[in-house]
C-alpha cells in the first residue's frame, strides 16, 4: 500500500518533534518533511509533493491563514489544522474552514501531551488518513460553490406542527455544511437541537459566528434551558445534549456520562432522547467520519420519525450518512442545498391535521 506522505508545518520544535513520532508510528504514513513557518513550508511542498499538511494556525513570518489561503488558490490539498483552544484560535481555526481546511485538531499544550498522548496519536492519525481520502477537487468545488451562493431565506408561511423539533448530527466538514442548512431558515422556524464533534470553547465561537448569519437566534445550548421557535442550540464540546419533556415544553439538558462511538457529544445520545416524541421530530445527518447517529437515526425512524441524510456526492466524507444509509435508516436522501426545503416542507401541518387540531 503507498504511504500518505505527510509535511508538519510548526513553528515548535517540540510539536514537530511530537507529530512525527505519532504519526510515523503507523505504517500507513510516511513523514516526509517539517518546516518551522510557512515560507520554508512553500519550498518543502514543491520538492516533496505531500498527500496531506499538518498545519499550526499561529506561526511567525506568514500566519496559517494567510498561507493556507494562498495554498488553497494556488496549489490545493489536504491540510489538518492544529488549533489552540483559545477564543482566538477557535476564531481562527473557523477561518481555516471556511478556507478549505479538511478538519483541524485541538493542539495541546507540552504538559497535556504527557497525560493524553495515546488519545492524541490515535486522533491524529485518523484526522491525516481521512483527510488524504476526500476528494480534494470535488471538495474545492463544493467550497467554492457554498461560498459563491448567496443563501436565500426560505418561506415557511402556514402553521407549524405543535412542539416538533428538529435534530441535526454531523462531524468531518460539518461546520460549513450546518452553515448552508441553517442559513436558509427563516426565523419562524421550528427549533433545531445540533450534536456536532467538535471540542470546549469551539462549540461556542461556532455558534456566535452561526448567529451572525442566521435569521434564527443560534446560541449555545445551556443545561434547563427551554426550547423555543426560531432558536437553535448547538450542543457544547465534551457534554452529551440530550432533549427532555417537562409539563408539555421541550428543555435542553446536558448528560456528562461516558463517550459513544468515541464521541461526546454524540449524535446517537441526542437522536435516542427523542424517542418518546419521535413522531414529532426530523433528525438529519450531514457529512462526518464514522457511524455516530446512524443507529440512533434507525431507532427513530422506527418510532415514525422523518429522518434524512445528505447524499455523498455533496458530502466532505459520507460515513455518517453513508452508514445510516446502509441500515435503511433514512426516509430521504438530500442534496446539501435541497435540505432545509425538505424540513419545511414536513414541518407544516397537512390540510388533515390542521382539521384535526380544530
Amino acid at each position: 500500500m503507498k504511504q500518505i506522505k505527510v509535511l508538519i508545518v510548526d513553528d515548535s520544535a517540540v510539536i514537530r518533534k511530537v507529530v512525527r513520532e505519532l504519526l510515523s508510528s503507523d505504517s500507513e504514513i510516511n513523514v516526509v518533511g517539517e518546516a518551522e513557518n510557512p515560507l520554508v513550508a512553500r519550498e518543502l511542498i514543491k520538492s516533496l509533493n505531500p498527500d496531506v499538511i499538518t498545519l499550526d494556525v499561529e506561526m511567525p513570518k506568514m500566519d496559517g491563514i494567510t498561507f493556507l489561503a494562498n495554498l488553497m488558490r494556488l496549489r490545493p490539498m489536504p491540510v489538518v489544522m492544529l488549533s489552540t483552544l483559545t477564543t482566538k484560535g477557535s476564531d481562527i481555526t473557523l477561518q481555516a474552514l471556511e478556507l478549505g481546511a479538511i478538519d483541524f485538531i485541538a493542539k495541546p499544550s507540552f504538559n497535556e501531551l504527557l497525560t493524553t498522548k495515546s488519545s492524541f496519536k490515535q486522533l491524529i492519525i485518523d484526522k491525516v488518513k481521512q483527510a488524504v481520502s476526500v476528494n480534494q477537487k470535488q471538495h474545492q468545488l463544493t467550497s467554492k460553490f457554498i461560498h459563491g451562493k448567496n443563501s436565500k431565506i426560505l418561506p415557511f408561511a402556514g402553521t407549524a406542527r405543535k412542539d416538533h423539533i428538529i435534530a441535526i448530527g454531523a462531524s468531518t466538514g460539518g461546520t460549513e455544511a450546518l452553515k448552508v442548512v441553517l442559513t436558509q431558515l427563516p426565523k419562524n422556524s421550528p427549533p433545531v437541537v445540533v450534536a456536532l464533534h467538535i471540542p470546549p470553547t469551539f462549540s461556542e465561537r461556532f455558534a456566535s459566528r452561526l448567529n451572525e448569519l442566521c435569521e434564527m437566534t443560534v446560541q449555545e445550548a445551556k443545561h434547563g434551558t427551554k426550547i423555543k421557535e426560531g432558536n437553535v442550540y448547538i450542543a457544547q464540546g465534551a457534554v452529551h445534549l440530550i432533549v427532555k419533556e417537562k409539563n408539555g415544553a421541550l428543555f435542553c439538558v446536558f448528560d456528562d456520562s461516558e463517550k459513544v462511538n468515541r464521541h461526546k457529544p454524540s449524535v446517537d445520545v441526542l437522536f435516542r432522547s427523542l424517542l418518546p416524541m419521535a413522531d414529532n421530530v426530523q433528525a438529519v445527518l450531514l457529512t462526518g467520519m464514522g457511524n455516530d447517529g446512524a443507529q440512533g437515526m434507525l431507532e427513530l425512524k422506527q418510532q415514525d420519525a422523518k429522518t434524512i441524510i445528505q447524499d455523498e456526492n455533496s458530502s466532505l466524507i459520507w460515513g455518517m450518512p453513508g452508514s445510516a444509509h446502509k441500515l435503511s435508516a433514512h426516509d430521504v436522501e438530500c442534496d446539501l442545498f435541497d435540505i432545509s426545503k425538505t424540513l419545511l416542507q414536513h414541518a407544516l401541518l397537512t390540510r388533515h391535521q390542521m382539521a384535526a387540531a380544530k
